[in-house]
């Protein structure tokens, strides 16, 4: 008896974990029914444990919105402002399983504000259920999160017609809502659409066929979802493992662990790095239980290799001919997620898995209207905008396109200041820069034109308010450089508007396009062996880390040239605060416009106290040792 109990455990184990998991989104408009859809589905597959539907019921009386009934929505809703609110606004994941499935189900926002969070959930999803109020038929949102849930991805749409108790079971209402949405839908690539009508609140074709629409003849909405076809496997895609971490406990062992994204690989397999495309076999595969002789997809692992090759944290390990071409330039959709706007040339971290490098957006194509899913021009993006964008990195990095494979497809932007993530991205399209453009070595290089100038290279950039006295203090220490034989240039900020700049206006857009070309300007007459002195507001933390970071650290020093506010208007040399305070000058620093002062310049000159010439000298005394040979 013992050992044919033993046998029955170990069937319903494998029965338990044989079943495969759909990951699916729920999504629409506000008060569509989402939550109380997920919290039928849950109640009656029978997922909800006793102390679970207590709370429910109990939580029914105070929060609920069905009477005396039992509020399904509230076996989802988990924070206390939805549950005061009626709104689900934070993604809500749910796990619960049937005889032939298992299922995690992510019920997304439906105010518009909550976008990024829709995003997040269906980026994670294979398939969705768009509710539609049968009241109020197909709306914006109903389109916005369908052109969603097709841009990332999602291949197999339920449309699920709501609440059609209250136009009385009516066949011709549900006629033409499934009418207009396939029509729309005709645009986006879904593979299916399949439409059920439904009464969430009364369990209506949920779980059980209704009696109330004999006119539909479909399966309802759970054996839908028993049965969708998830697409192709992805343990039979190229095989894909981002290395994470290198992992050596000693001197005789050497693993690379990292989490499967798609393939199969097994003991023996060859294997070749993206990055520096050296190749050897797989020694051993560990998982967290020992050692196993095959993996797959979404598996933890340390993989061990024959032979020692250049691999690490950010690389790739692929199989030929699989193997994915590094590139630092691509094309992509970006949906931004912050507060403050994505301007165009302002540097970000770029993080594609375990692997992070500087980047910029060099251009952004258009802006995509997802409510009319038309193409529009702009120069930036604001919270929970997308836009397709061409994206530059610092260097080669491994990816594939988001259509070939989600994980190593899709990237996160970070702000460099507040390490806060803001913005999500969806490769489109290598655009192969790094293979056909090189920078080609000269054979006079820069420390023998340092030996020639008989001084080292350096940038000196100086920041301050408009009138703080820059570009006085710059010509000043030139001249005092020049006096001592030093190689100089100085690029001041009205200068170089007079040609190279000529055609930026002084919008934050720009401004940081002006300070980005200025560095990578100042950046080659380093490299040819000058000093270079740089005055200009340059207002933004951000561009002038990122001046000192391609410049060179040992090579870049940051001067603030300090004076208040009220100082500088009052001197106001050329007459610009004044048409500032008057309305004739827009986006002017210091009055419309942000200056984020230096946190920790190497050199700080307080104008108010010294002569320019007594500045330049502090300057001077700084730079001498620095620059000697």
């Amino acid at each position: 008896m013992a050992a044919l109990h033993n046998n029955d455990i170990a069937m319903a184990h494998r029965q338990y974990t044989d079943k495969d998991v759909l990951k699916f989104l729920t999504c629409g408009s506000v008060d569509d029914g989402k939550s109380t859809l997920l919290g039928r589905l849950i109640f009656e597959s029978a997922n909800v444990y006793g102390d679970q539907l207590e709370s429910a019921i109990q939580e029914s009386r105070i929060y609920g919105t069905t009477e005396d009934k039992l509020d399904f929505a509230l076996l989802l809703d988990g924070l206390q402002a939805e549950r005061e609110q009626g709104i689900t606004i934070d993604v809500a994941y749910r796990f619960f399983e049937t005889e032939k499935r298992k299922f995690i189900a992510a019920d997304a926002p439906g105010h518009e504000q909550y976008t990024r969070n829709m995003v997040t959930a269906a980026s994670n999803c294979e398939a969705a259920i768009v509710l539609v109020d049968a009241t109020k038929g197909i709306t914006q949102q109903t389109r916005r999160h369908s052109f969603l849930s097709s841009l990332l991805g999602l291949k197999h749409v339920i449309l699920a017609v709501n609440k059609m108790d209250l136009v009385n079971f009516d066949h011709s209402v549900f006629e033409a809502i499934t009418e207009s949405y396939k029509l729309f839908a005709k645009d986006l690539e879904f593979d299916e659409v399949c439409c059920v009508p439904i009464c969430a609140l009364n369990g209506d074709n949920i779980c059980v066929i209704s009696g109330e629409m004999e006119w539909y003849s479909g399966p309802t909405l759970l054996s839908l979802l028993e049965t969708i076809d998830a697409g192709k496997n992805n343990a039979d895609a190229p095989f894909r493992l981002p290395v994470q971490w290198v992992n050596r406990p000693s001197r005789n062992f050497r693993g690379y662990c990292g989490n499967i994204a798609s393939g199969t690989v097994r003991v023996g397999d060859a294997v070749i790095s993206s990055l520096t495309k050296q190749s050897s076999e797989i020694k051993e595969i560990l998982a967290p239980n020992g050692n196993i002789d095959e993996a797959v997809p979404s598996l933890s692992v340390t993989i061990t290799l024959a032979d020692e090759i250049d691999l690490s944290r950010g690389d790739v390990l692929t199989k030929s001919p699989h193997n994915i071409t590094p590139a630092n330039h691509f094309a992509s959709h970006i949906i931004w997620m912050a507060e403050q706007k994505l301007i165009k040339g302002r540097p970000v971290i770029v993080k594609f898995c375990a692997d992070e490098t500087s980047g910029q957006i060099t251009e952004i194509k258009h802006l995509i209207d997802i409510n009319t899913m038309t193409k529009r021009p702009g120069d930036e993006l604001s919270i929970n905008e997308i836009g397709y964008c061409k994206i530059v990195l610092d260097r080669p990095t491994a990816f594939d396109s988001y259509n070939e494979n989600k994980i190593t497809g899709s990237f996160i932007l970070i702000d460099k200041l507040s390490n806060e993530t803001v913005g999500a991205g969806l490769v489109s399209h290598s655009l192969d820069r790094s293979q056909n453009i090189r920078w080609h070595g000269m054979t006079v290089q820069k420390e023998q034109r340092a030996l020639k100038n008989e001084h080292k290279p350096c940038v000196v950039w100086m920041t301050g308010l408009s009138g703080s006295g820059k570009s006085t203090v710059a010509d000043a220490l030139e001249q005092k450089l020049f006096a001592l034989g030093y190689k100089t240039y100085t690029l001041d900020g009205d200068n170089v508007r007079h040609g190279l700049n000529n055609d930026l206006g002084f919008t934050e857009a720009d401004r940081v396009e002006n300070i980005r070309r200025v560095a990578e300007v100042a950046k080659l007459m380093a490299d040819a062996g000058l000093i270079v002195i740089t005055s200009f507001i340059s207002p933004f933390i951000s561009e002038r880390d990122y001046a000192r970071q391609i410049i060179a650290d040992d090579e870049f020093v940051a001067v603030f040239v300090d004076a208040p506010l009220g100082v500088c208007e009052a001197r106001d040399p050329k007459g610009l605060y004044k048409k500032a305070r008057s309305g004739q000058l827009k986006n002017f620093t210091g009055i419309d416009s942000e200056y984020q002062q230096p946190t920790n310049p190497e050199i700080v000159l307080n104008t108010m106290n010294k002569t320019p010439e007594a500045l330049a000298e502090q300057v001077l005394e700084y730079l001498i040792p620095m620059t000697k040979l």
